[in-house]
């Protein structure tokens, strides 16, 4: 989504200037509203920009595979199931939270309302469903020293598939 990008480009004819900061980055406080107000706008910008973001990917994974080096290849990607992806990705991780610390770490990062956080919450996938789709979860619900030793011992674990099947995971 940075300026002269094509997502950038699709979503500024989408949307128009509006969307836009003095220099020019797509204001996601502006067009965050439009999109999870209007279905149609959400399925015109994710049909943007998850097929550049995998593509965007593929490469990345690509040029690790060229450098060699690393058997572990992580990409954050939040609608990675919705989008209909996890088919590209040997192993899926959902991480998730109890509903409550969802909706209180998205207010307090995106400045909103508890009825917008609840409204951004029901435009995705159900966690429920998302967990049937995951190779392996993480639950941050917890402390953050909680968190990191699930963390740890899922990349122990990713470290010792990778060896077993000789490959990337």
């Amino acid at each position: 989504m940075l300026p002269g990008r094509p997502a950038w480009k699709g979503a500024v004819a989408r949307f128009g200037p509006a969307i836009l900061r003095p220099d020019r980055t797509i204001d996601r406080s502006l067009l965050g509203p439009i999109v999870f107000a209007d279905p149609a706008a959400r399925r015109f910008l994710d049909r943007l920009v998850h097929p550049l973001v995998l593509a965007d990917q593929e490469k990345a994974v690509r040029r690790v595979e060229r450098e060699g080096g690393s058997r572990i290849f992580v990409v954050e990607a939040a609608l990675t199931i919705e989008a209909g992806y996890a088919k590209h990705f040997d192993r899926v991780v959902v991480v998730h939270c109890r509903k409550a610390d969802q909706v209180r770490r998205l207010r307090a990062r995106d400045k909103i309302g508890r009825a917008a956080a609840l409204k951004k919450i029901g435009s995705q996938m159900p966690v429920r469903a998302k967990l049937k789709n995951a190779d392996y979860a993480i639950d941050t619900s917890g402390t953050l020293a909680e968190t990191v030793e699930q963390t740890e011992r899922l990349y122990a674990r990713l470290v010792l598939d990778a060896e077993i099947r000789g490959g990337r995971t």
